[in-house]
């Protein structure tokens, strides 16, 4: 009996089959990582002028395009400023230096000279001509434009002064490109606003004009990303 019911017991556990292996799971593929775009590719936006866009009399920071950096950056456009000003340029200096502006092969040029050669009391007729240099320039390389106009003192007289205006909003029907009407709108009027010499914004005057002069008319030039 006993070596019968050891014979059953080997003959079933024989017969059983054998257990199968348990698959492990496959790995789960990591993530890729979010593509971060670099301050440095992005596409740039030049801000080219005089004192006025290069920050004349501030601390570094406080420049109208450094106050447009800001605004673009909080409001999600992925652009890069570069500050082309150059206190005292006046238009004759900024066709020497187009080639400079086009180096950054920049997306959207902010024209905004003019300002000294009025101050200077120079022919419209050469600032004229050379902002539309500039113009021309910047549009062939495939850029677009935004042109900022500015005004002079009463004392340039009145003749004067109505032909130095008119020149911003002809050069802008000309070219169909956007136009600011004066950089200085709601700034300049304003002495808290200004510098002690009557012509330069402070930092807080820049602030407003980069985002209720200069922005709003920026926009829909550029691409949210």
């Amino acid at each position: 009996m006993r070596i019968c019911l050891v014979t059953l017991v080997v003959l079933l556990v024989g017969c059983s089959k054998p257990a199968e292996p348990v698959a492990e799971p496959a790995p789960v593929p990591a993530a890729a990582p979010a593509k971060v775009v670099k301050k440095e590719d992005r596409p740039v936006i030049v801000a080219f002028g005089d004192s006025l866009s290069a920050g004349y009399g501030l601390d570094a920071g406080e420049s109208y395009p450094d106050y447009l950096q800001k605004a673009l950056d909080e409001k999600g456009y992925a652009y890069r400023v570069v500050n082309q000003g150059v206190s005292g340029d006046t238009t004759s200096g900024g066709v020497e230096r187009i080639p400079q502006a086009l180096a950054e092969k920049p997306e959207v040029v902010i024209v905004e000279l003019g300002g000294n050669d009025g101050l200077r009391g120079l022919p419209v007729s050469l600032s004229k001509e050379n902002l539309d240099k500039m113009i021309t320039a910047f549009k062939g390389a495939g850029a677009k434009v935004l042109l900022a106009g500015i005004t002079l003192p009463p004392n340039y007289g009145p003749e004067y002064i109505r032909d130095f205006e008119r020149m911003y909003p002809a050069l802008a029907a000309k070219h169909k490109v956007p136009r600011i009407g004066f950089l200085l709108e709601g700034v300049a009027t304003v002495p808290k606003l200004m510098q002690q010499d009557g012509i330069h914004p402070t930092a807080e005057g820049c602030k407003i004009v980069a985002n209720r002069n200069v922005f709003p008319a920026l926009a829909p030039l550029l691409r949210k990303r």
